[in-house]
């Protein structure tokens, strides 16, 4: 891993031990209706292509856990010449799957999301772009392999933390996609990812640090009363300037907080703070 690698306090730890758990019978009913979505998936034919098809998977992998879909806003993609670079606050592997619920668009995801077992082949197949998030060489063909989707009227779904947190939206944005919107003439589209059990925020369907892929996926069977929100915000407009500023108003959106005001050449300003669940577990690095 390089100095500049994207970093999360977030482990295991952070998740909630004390979350509300369903019935053993819902639970069996759940992994078993799990295993046959997927399994349905993996046998269809050739790739996902068809958009209302990735929709209806991944709906339906969410109906099999019984994790509840909120969506709060209007669409992921923005009318126009070209597609839309669609951002969001990384929490869980079920982030994808509820992204792709609202509006199947290109996902942007690291190397390992393809390995992990029954979810990451369903991915694949549904058009994922990988990239390996460490190598630094890499990035430059990356930023153009994005900025060549959005010119050609396809959206692209970024998670621009670099790394999952247990909550919230903790840690910058980093700035290189943001820059292949700038270079395609592209809209941003922040969109803020949240958990709950009930109506009480939850870290149970964090995914985070050394974590275990089939852990995580024991958690979330088990949970009782799961539900993802994805508020999708007003788009920001195409316009030359700077990736650093766009990526901290978009922060901003997906964070809920004022934006930052525009740079004076000449004075620095700190970043800003995470904003999100504050914990000592999940704010101090372990």
């Amino acid at each position: 891993m390089n100095a500049w690698a994207a970093r999360s306090p977030c482990d295991p730890r952070c998740v909630a031990a004390d979350a509300a758990r369903a019935p053993a019978p819902r639970v069996l009913r759940r992994t078993a209706a799990f295993g046959r979505v997927v399994a349905g998936a993996l046998a269809a034919p050739g790739r996902l292509g068809d958009p209302e098809v990735v929709r209806a998977r991944a709906q339906a992998v969410l109906d099999a856990l019984d994790v509840r879909l909120e969506h709060r806003g209007g669409t992921l993609g923005e009318p126009g010449p070209t597609g839309t670079l669609v951002v969001a606050n990384h929490i869980s592997w079920l982030d994808v799957i509820a992204l792709l619920a609202v509006e199947p668009v290109t996902m942007l995801a690291k190397n390992q999301v393809g390995d992990w077992p029954l979810v990451g082949p369903l991915v694949k197949r549904a058009g994922t772009m990988f990239i390996d998030r460490d190598s630094l060489r890499e990035l430059p063909g990356t930023v153009a392999r994005i900025a060549d989707r959005l010119r050609a009227g396809r959206s692209v779904m970024v998670f621009p933390q670099g790394v999952t947190w247990c909550y919230g939206t903790g840690g910058p944005f980093r700035r290189a996609a943001f820059q292949a919107a700038l270079d395609a003439g592209a809209p941003v589209r922040p969109v803020t990812l949240d958990y709950f059990q009930r109506r009480d925020p939850t870290t149970v369907a964090a995914f985070v640090g050394e974590d275990d892929f089939a852990r995580s996926l024991g958690r979330v069977i088990r949970a009782a009363d799961l539900r993802v929100r994805v508020t999708v915000h007003r788009a920001l407009p195409p316009a030359p300037g700077d990736r650093r500023a766009l990526a901290a108003r978009a922060r901003a959106a997906v964070a809920g907080t004022p934006a930052p005001p525009a740079r004076v050449p000449g004075i620095r300003r700190s970043a800003p703070p995470p904003v999100g669940l504050r914990t000592p577990d999940l704010w101090t690095p372990g």
